[in-house]
């Protein structure tokens, strides 16, 4: 999959990092967005955004101002001379948003997790030549996240670029949305080519937590940020709670930390090769552990197997989960990752005790 970089989209887009795609969250008025855009333009913005149709959860919110809309975020573009990009849903909002000469269409989590809808904008994109921002689903999916790209470039579109906004959880806290940054770092992995913007208004939800959250990406080698900005977040008509002033982005860009990708100093490239190797070793002791383990659960599951007793004995985990978990926070490693290490590791031993049993079951059919 060749993907074409954002700096390479034909628009006065310089290749720096990070990215800033930014303005209103919804398009209120002709006024509203003139100021809002111009603000986050003043501020450094690359990209220019507004919500024009809104997909909200309750039928009676603000849903958007529609297609009157895109004259306004249009002439934003044409007055700070930079690219305007609007959220599309469906193929009537493709054909409007090309016929207004929008820039750069994005596609939300709300139908991004809907491959139908995904293949019906992509029929309707084929042999068009413009750029599109995918945002990851609202659930925790990578592959359907994947899927979706790969449904817009089996269409023609290769001038593409992901956006990571979280994944929607019952009740997430702190967050909106949680982050969950293993998937767009596996994203990466899978699709090196693909840049990735980080939404950082939809992860927080919360204007007080966007500053550390814009830090993590960019630590994290993100492309750029997508971040809502009104000319008054709190009389915003949707996620009032989450946007700045332009001023205030201004402040947030100000004091976020640029760190290089690749260190240049001779000293610590030799110093941070005999770390990484120190790790290689120890990975491969803990691996070399971790198969010594199962060769014993393996033991076990025989004498389960030979004496027609059941692969779990519910007391036993509950008795290796507390300790274990315990002895890990003990070390200094979060709860958290005690929980899911322990839980892997269980997991992997079951798997292969029942793959015991079930060749018991196989003979028997025999």
């Amino acid at each position: 999959m060749k993907i074409i970089q954002i700096h390479n989209w034909g628009f006065n887009i310089p290749n720096q990092r990070p990215i800033l795609i930014s303005g209103p969250c919804s398009a209120e008025n002709e006024e509203q967005v003139m100021q809002s855009c111009l603000g986050a333009a003043k501020q450094g913005a690359t990209i220019l955004r507004a919500g024009i149709w809104k997909p909200r959860t309750r039928p009676d919110s603000f849903e958007g101002v529609g297609d009157i809309g895109l004259p306004w975020i249009k002439t934003a573009g044409k007055l700070t001379k930079l690219p305007v990009t609007i959220e599309v849903a469906n193929t009537k909002h493709v054909e409007l948003a090309l016929k207004s000469g929008i820039d750069i269409l994005w596609i939300g989590a709300r139908t991004s997790v809907n491959p139908f809808m995904v293949q019906e904008i992509a029929e309707a994109l084929r042999g068009v030549d413009i750029p599109l921002l995918i945002k990851n689903p609202v659930n925790p999916d990578l592959e359907l996240w994947i899927g979706a790209i790969e449904r817009l470039y089996k269409a023609g579109i290769n001038k593409i670029a992901a956006i990571h906004r979280g994944f929607s959880v019952y009740k997430p806290k702190p967050y909106r949305n949680l982050p969950m940054w293993e998937i767009p770092i596996e994203l990466r992995r899978r699709i090196p080519d693909i840049e990735i913007i980080c939404d950082p208004s939809h992860i927080c939800g919360k204007r007080a937590f966007l500053q550390d959250i814009s830090q993590k990406a960019l630590d994290l080698e993100f492309d750029g940020l997508m971040i809502e900005s009104h000319i008054n977040p709190d009389q915003a008509l949707s996620d009032s709670a989450q946007q700045l002033t332009p001023d205030d982005l201004g402040i947030l860009l100000k004091n976020l930390i640029r760190r290089k990708p690749v260190g240049d100093n001779p000293n610590f490239l030799a110093n941070i090769e005999a770390l990484r190797l120190d790790i290689d070793n120890i990975d491969s002791e803990v691996l070399e552990l971790i198969a010594k383990r199962m060769e014993v659960v393996h033991e076990i599951g025989k004498y389960k197997k030979e004496n027609g007793v059941t692969i779990l004995q519910m007391n036993r985990w509950t008795e290796i989960f507390d300790s274990r978990v315990m002895k890990t926070i003990e070390a200094g490693l979060s709860k958290e990752f005690a929980h899911a290490f322990i839980q892997c590791i269980h997991n992997e031993s079951i798997r292969k005790q029942t793959e015991l049993m079930s060749s018991e079951l196989s003979v028997n059919k025999t």
